[in-house]
């Protein structure tokens, strides 16, 4: 199989300055790896022409091709084309369909083409010409000696339904492999002791290869496979990850793309089951991961968020001696916002949290990043407390993760009863 390898840049100074998010480069390494393209590089050029230069010439010494974004625009400092042309030693020249194409756009938009438009309609002869179904610039394939530069736009709209449209089709003509990939999704369970369990399985695949990594809250294992078509690689790779899940139980909460609170969502829907929620230090964030799931108004009834301790007695019934004693970061309190939640708004199950997200408000007793949880299920109650890491976000998040987590297993268990 012949393997073809690229290096991404993203161009425009205002990246530099962070003043933009660079999602492009992310996108592309993506849709690349499944046409079976190598990407070793990430890069990001300011607007200047000898650094591009300098890029495009150190590049195309190691890679096959150069997929560039941003830089296609009217303005002065819009020199990805100039520059690319310049490397290449290729002239520009007006072309005449793109220039009418451009004059259509503005009369479409009631708007006056100024001259300083003309630029984008400017090709070398023998430019692949990329039409530009969301904006005004089009993009365009250069090639010299087996080297390619496919030049896109920076709106991550405009680049992203030309390379779908316009280049997918071009890099399918010059690989004979794809990639196919799938990722199985763990919590309740570290990197490296996910690793332990499975190493001799990783060290021993080649093709597919097994990638683990860790995201906030859970780790991950891609397993990925080269071959000639989807359906091949895809063959090498099922038996792999049917392997590997049965290694690592019910740390794995699914296999593909279904968030944490979606695979939650969907055992909720599939055992008929409805559920609630009080929160505190997390304030809302576990109802949100709920409400971005399709379907949840099927069992999520509602949710409270608690903060203070007053609203804990008023909202969810939580004793005034329980606070005094034992504080509202306790299992004791975690307990009653729990069955308060299920008991207000008359669901079959209730989780809650209250913790000290930091970074002020801890204790030699309670230190920042302690968190007590409740989850009410029928008639039955279950707390845990648990210490976390980070900043105030990290801790947050992982909280919600957590509680998610214990909810799918405690569902779990609930299932085979």
């Amino acid at each position: 199989m012949k393997n073809i390898s690229a290096s991404i840049v993203s161009i425009g100074t205002e990246i530099l300055l962070g003043e933009i998010v660079n999602t492009n480069s992310q996108y592309l390494s993506v849709e690349l790896a499944k046409l079976g393209i190598d990407v070793y590089e990430h890069h990001t050029v300011g607007d200047n022409r000898q650094r591009l230069l300098d890029y495009f010439q150190e590049a195309l010494k190691k890679y096959d091709m150069v997929i560039a974004t941003g830089g296609l625009g009217p303005t002065i400092d819009d020199i990805s084309k100039e520059t690319a042309c310049e490397f290449f030693g290729m002239e520009l020249v007006i072309d005449e369909n793109s220039l009418e194409n451009l004059r259509e756009i503005f009369k479409r938009f009631g708007r006056t083409m100024t001259d300083n438009n003309i630029k984008q309609a400017m090709f070398p002869k023998n430019a692949v010409i990329l039409k530009n179904g969301a904006g005004s610039a089009p993009g365009c394939i250069l090639e010299k000696n087996g080297k390619r530069i496919i030049l896109l736009p920076g709106p991550p709209n405009e680049m992203k339904l030309m390379f779908d449209k316009e280049v997918v089709p071009y890099l399918l003509k010059l690989t004979d492999s794809v990639l196919y990939s799938e990722v199985i999704k763990m919590c309740g369970i570290g990197e490296s002791a996910m690793e332990e369990m499975v190493l001799d399985i990783i060290e021993s695949s080649v093709n597919p290869t097994i990638a683990p990594y860790a995201k906030t809250g859970e780790c991950r294992l891609r397993v990925t496979a080269k071959a000639e078509s989807i359906d091949k690689a895809s063959e090498l790779v099922k038996p792999v990850v049917k392997k590997l899940v049965e290694r690592l139980g019910d740390n794995v909460y699914t296999v593909g793309d279904d968030t944490l609170a979606q695979t939650v969502a969907k055992m909720l829907a599939d055992m008929k089951v409805t559920i609630s929620g009080a929160e505190s230090c997390t304030g809302g964030m576990v109802a949100s991961m709920f409400v971005d799931c399709p379907g949840i108004s099927e069992v999520f009834k509602e949710s409270f968020v608690t903060y203070s301790n007053d609203s804990k007695i008023r909202n969810l019934g939580v004793s005034l001696e329980t606070l005094e004693k034992y504080g509202a970061v306790s299992e004791q309190c975690a307990k009653e916002m729990a069955e308060g939640s299920a008991r207000k708004s008359g669901s079959d199950v209730a989780y809650s949290i209250t913790g000290i997200a930091g970074p002020d408000g801890g204790s030699e007793l309670k230190p920042v990043g302690t968190v007590c949880f409740g989850l009410y299920i029928r008639g039955m109650t279950v707390t845990h407390t648990m210490r976390f890491y980070g900043d105030r976000t990290i801790i947050r998040t992982r909280a919600s993760i957590y509680v998610l987590d214990m909810l799918r297993r405690e569902l779990l268990k609930f299932g085979t009863h």
